[in-house]
């Protein structure tokens, strides 16, 4: 009996005409209403159905679910070992010892050991999938289902199907097996007066199941056919956005108005749950009452994401990222702040990536971190119980988890807050089963993708974020629907393991057309609301981004597009005030200055301000990947261990050193750099070779040195330098800077000598003999190494000097170090910020 929504008819009217339907229905079959079952596809049809009901006076029929019914006529028995627990990481163990009896399987494990893990995987995707639809039918019609299921999976036999088929036929055997009866074998021993069955976003096979037997049925069919859904009375609205954070913001701003409307509760579906969660934060912040009908999965929680961090800090590569993702997370909340804001920044000033540095100093926070986590640490297979334990105790000695978002449920996931596989189901496998750190942590990641977690609700909720199929036939006072576009808005394939869409169809299990027909089914059902709010995004990145077919058969349907959803927010206007250049006027020097600071005093003063006075940095990344600035501190580090060890063989020697200087690097992101410096090394040996014939000697390299140039106000004024490379000539001392860069920009750069401040700071540091000589010694030309001369250095450095004297006395006596904002200087200077030059006048 078709029984579908009207257009425009309240939801309140729906439930009483669904209610006089089954009570005439009954009387006319001679049955009492109040030995009737009615079954609802979703528990939160319940109240609005008992309220109809109510409303009738008398009695009224038993309103609940298949799922409900079955669960209060008595708990299903807990898994044995070897049998599917639906718990997907410990039923992961049991499919380990089923597949290690196929040699099928122990062959595929020996050529590829992560297709054997995605294998393993499927098999256990697929004994649940079997598992599922099993239990929808009825006893006696449970050995036929395997059967066909064995039939179809023959039938895949040969070529590429063999690992699938395979697969398959393990997981009927293993469901097969199973001698528990599901819990809904106890709606099979009912006798009620009658079943009365609801359907809506498709038929539910547990019910028709039921229906089949000998008792009076009655089967309300209430979808509405989209194609033919054209709304009636419906404030029907559709908004386009440019990119994510706009649809999440548009998408808060739409529930708030339909609030402010009077629409309450509104329903915020939750089909992109991404968005969803990010217009969740938005409504929080305006203190909007909401209930989550949907959580997420815990993986994604504050708590799962600081034990993750510690986990992998402590079992895959010791990262130093990961360690302080931990130690800044809440459960490093023991650790004294200040002591932990010092541990990071010696690190990053260091630039370690690695704990070792840290083990050797054995400095007193990183050994008491070192000892609270030391049951979890040390290499080697344990058992998984074992794992547990240690878990448990470095989580005790941190302090506790459960305060933090997501804890309580993590606790009880991974059964550390109590102990309950002692004499339960999984004893046998957590008891047994041996697993090597990195399959720990493995294990606890799929534990935690696999449970889910629901925030705590708000009473009276205002807002209830809900997946769309159990939004039909509730009483909303409006929806808004986010992510109506092609790539959102689309049937997701059902989870069937290795079986195929058509072997799922002809055992009636979920399939794609069956889940296109309820989304399509359960879309229809939102234009039977009051007011409606679909908005999507019209790009994804630079690609354009369709809207979804459901919408497009909507507007067709309809005869036209839909109105435009309009904004109410008020624009803010913006007084524009233009922000003059800054300008600070410190009447205070650094204690030292370096090539570095002098040559940012030279480019921009309130940079050598903001560097050098107020000591502005940003921190540098722990983890990143290698560049060129790295590749040139080692060819620095590699040329003076070559130098100072030089033997006799210098291809030898000079590839010995770089061994040397790499064993601190990562090999493989250095590849590239040392393939580089590969080429680099017999034109380097060539040059050597060539400037030693003419009389040309090494002297020093990376020489750190200091002077007081300076006379008067700043006779104390310590400029400071490390010079790459001192040479012996027989025309005097010879400064060498290595460069990684182009010969022609470095000529350039010395075409104005007095432009140049490198290597006229480090002239001064030699005093500026007049023999001195320096150059910069390119290194990665494609022929041969390039001397580029500095041409009378010594000149150039005293010129510096005075020009120092001068504008540094004028800081000490009060003048501005002004922002200049010019050229590339601007381009990449961190403190753009600091003195605002994109506002200024």
């Amino acid at each position: 009996m078709n029984v579908g929504l009207e257009p425009g008819e309240d939801i309140d009217a729906f439930w009483r005409r669904v209610a006089a339907t089954c009570a005439d229905w009954l009387a006319s079959q001679g049955l009492a209403l109040r030995d009737a079952v009615l079954l609802l596809p979703f528990a939160q049809q319940i109240a609005p159905a008992r309220r109809a009901f109510s409303a009738r006076g008398g009695w009224a029929p038993l309103i609940t679910t298949t799922n409900s019914l079955a669960s209060s006529l008595g708990p299903s028995r807990l898994a044995a070992p070897g049998q599917i627990s639906q718990d997907a990481a410990i039923d992961a163990f049991t499919a380990e010892g089923l597949l290690a009896d196929q040699s099928w399987a122990l062959a595929l494990r020996g050529r590829d050991e992560k297709a054997y893990v995605a294998a393993r995987a499927r098999l256990v995707e697929t004994a649940h999938a079997l598992a599922r639809g099993a239990a929808q039918r009825a006893p006696q019609a449970r050995q036929a289902f395997f059967e066909a299921a064995r039939a179809r999976l023959q039938l895949q036999a040969g070529g590429p199907g063999d690992l699938e088929r395979a697969l398959g036929l393990v997981a009927v055997a293993w469901v097969e097996a199973d001698d528990r009866r599901p819990a809904t074998d106890a709606l099979f021993g009912q006798r009620p007066g009658a079943w009365l069955v609801l359907e809506v976003g498709g038929p539910d096979p547990l019910a028709h199941a039921l229906m089949t037997r000998d008792v009076p049925a009655l089967r309300l069919q209430a979808d509405v056919d989209l194609d033919t859904a054209v709304p009636t009375g419906v404030d029907l609205r559709l908004a386009a956005s440019a990119d994510f954070e706009a649809l999440a913001e548009q998408a808060a701003t739409a529930v708030l108005q339909h609030l402010n409307a009077g629409r309450a509760p509104v329903a915020l579906l939750a089909q992109d749950r991404v968005v969803v969660r990010r217009v969740r934060t938005l409504l929080m912040r305006q203190r909007v009452p909401m209930q989550d009908e949907t959580g997420w999965t815990l993986a994604t929680t504050p708590a799962a994401a600081a034990l993750m961090a510690l986990l992998r800090a402590l079992l895959a590569q010791p990262v130093l990222d990961d360690w302080l993702a931990w130690l800044k997370s809440p459960l490093g909340a023991a650790w004294d702040a200040a002591a932990l804001r010092e541990l990071e920044a010696l690190c990053r000033r260091k630039g370690w990536r690695q704990t070792g540095p840290l083990d050797a100093l054995a400095l007193p926070l990183w050994r008491e971190i070192r000892d609270a986590t030391a049951p979890l640490a040390g290499g080697g297979a344990r058992k998984l119980g074992g794992w547990l334990a240690d878990l448990g105790r470095v989580l005790r000695r941190l302090g506790p988890l459960a305060g933090v978002e997501g804890g309580e449920p993590l606790l009880d996931a991974l059964w550390i807050s109590r102990n309950p596989w002692e004499g339960s189901a999984h004893e046998q496998v957590i008891g047994a089963t041996r697993l090597r750190p990195d399959e720990f942590l493995a294990w606890v990641d799929a534990t935690l993708e696999g449970a889910q977690f629901s925030p705590q609700e708000d009473a009276q909720a205002a807002v209830i974020i809900t997946p769309m199929a159990r939004a039909l036939l509730r009483p909303f006072g409006a929806a808004v629907l986010p992510g109506v576009d092609a790539a959102t808005l689309a049937a997701s394939p059902p989870r069937n393991g290795v079986l195929s869409d058509a072997d799922a169809q002809a055992l009636g299990l979920p399939h794609m057309a069956a889940q296109r027909e309820a989304q399509a089914w359960a879309f229809a059902q939102l234009l039977r609301l009051p007011a409606v709010t679909l908005l999507r995004c019209s790009h994804a990145g630079a690609e354009p981004l369709p809207p979804s077919p459901l919408l497009e058969r909507l507007e067709a349907a309809w005869g036209h597009t839909l109105p435009a959803w309009q904004d109410e927010r008020a624009a803010a206007v913006l007084a524009h005030t233009p922000t003059p250049r800054r300008a600070a006027v410190p009447a205070c020097l650094p204690a030292a200055l370096s090539a570095s600071s002098i040559e940012a005093l030279r480019n921009c003063p309130y940079q050598f301000f903001s560097r050098s006075l107020l000591g502005l940095r940003e921190p540098d990344e722990l983890e990143v990947e290698l560049d060129k600035r790295d590749y040139g501190t080692w060819l620095h580090d590699v040329l003076k261990r070559f130098h100072e060890q030089r033997s006799g063989d210098d291809l030898a020697d000079l590839r010995a050193a770089a061994d040397t200087e790499g064993e601190r690097l990562d090999a493989a992101d250095f590849l590239p750099y040392r393939a580089a410096f590969e080429r680099v090394l017999p034109r380097y040996v060539s040059w050597l070779a060539e400037t030693e014939a003419r009389g040309q000697r090494f002297e020093a390299g990376e020489v750190d040195k200091r002077c007081q140039p300076f006379d008067g106000v700043l006779a104390g004024l310590v400029l400071q330098g490390r010079l790459d490379r001192i040479d012996a000539t027989r025309d005097g001392p010879l400064l060498l800077d290595y460069k990684t860069g182009r010969a022609a920009e470095l000529k350039d750069k010395l075409k104005a000598p007095l432009e140049d401040t490198q290597l006229a700071v480090y002239a001064l540091l030699m005093d500026a003999a007049p023999a001195l000589q320096a150059a910069y010694l390119a290194l990665d030309e494609p022929d041969a190494l390039k001397l580029v001369p500095h041409e009378a250095v010594s000149e150039t450095a005293l010129a510096l000097r005075d020009g120092l004297q001068a504008d540094l006395t004028e800081v000490l006596g009060g003048a501005a170090l002004p922002a200049l904002g010019e050229g590339r200087v601007c381009d990449y200077c961190e403190a753009r910020g600091l003195c605002r030059k994109d506002d200024w006048a």
